[in-house]
């Protein structure tokens, strides 16, 4: 199929919560051959099942036509890996580093107390191609219309490519309440909708559109669903299963 009519299916911030991503992707009817999945980042913390939601975007990833951008979670969990600096560590484990620790590790492996130096050489044996494939991650994605990223852009930077990656990962108010010196419509997670319009749909704005459902505090995982143009929106609820 031409790469130009695909149906593109975004999703973010899935945050470990993996059975709403498999229901998501049935509930949209998501075909690996025929559509085109875009993965804005924050795949880990909060949620129970950070490993499994890995697992299965490499394996969608290595297979099929699949965009898998990176998120500020995704980094946290990286660079607490991959680094000794204790400001990483404290980072990572204050925002929901603790769940993803136990995906990986198990629920019973700090059970004779916290030992974070374990916990991360488990992790680097045993599940080394997951390092590999987060640090391979992208800031971004481009089609003709569209430009996806985890946070949003800069809008001080003339060259929209010119933003810092940090504030790629990071940026909130200032890309949110200004417009980007770009004429494509920029799709982003980072921030959950209920925080930009009262309520977890998908936030539609000028030049903007905010994916972010909050699954992870109780609410839903949103699917923004592009076809020939136009949007559709799919959600499925995360209240049951949210680690809030």
């Amino acid at each position: 199929m031409n790469q130009q009519n695909k149906r593109i299916l975004a999703i973010s911030d899935i945050h470990g919560m993996y059975d709403q991503f498999i229901k998501l992707l049935e509930k949209v009817n998501y075909s690996p051959t025929q559509d085109k999945l875009i993965l804005l980042g924050d795949y880990v913390d909060r949620g129970k099942k950070s490993k499994e939601v890995i697992e299965k975007i490499i394996e969608l990833a290595n297979t099929y036509d699949v965009v898998v951008l990176r998120g500020n979670h995704d980094q946290m969990f990286l660079d607490w890996l991959i680094t000794n600096d204790g400001m990483n560590e404290f980072n990572f484990f204050r925002n929901g580093g603790l769940q993803t620790v136990e995906s990986y590790c198990g629920l019973d492996f700090f059970d004779s107390g916290i030992d974070t130096i374990k916990a991360k050489n488990f992790i680097l044996k045993h599940c080394k191609h997951h390092v590999d494939f987060l640090k391979e991650l992208s800031y971004f994605y481009e089609t003709n219309d569209f430009i996806f990223v985890h946070a949003g852009l800069n809008p001080n930077y003339e060259n929209w490519r010119l933003t810092p990656h940090e504030d790629m990962l990071w940026i909130r108010n200032l890309f949110h309440y200004h417009p980007t010196k770009t004429d494509k419509t920029i799709v982003f997670g980072h921030t959950p909708c209920i925080n930009l319009h009262g309520k977890p749909n998908i936030w539609f704005a000028d030049d903007k559109i905010g994916i972010d459902g909050g699954t992870a505090y109780g609410y839903q995982l949103n699917c923004l669903e592009i076809t020939d143009g136009k949007y559709t929106q799919h959600f499925i609820s995360s209240k049951e299963d949210a680690n809030v």
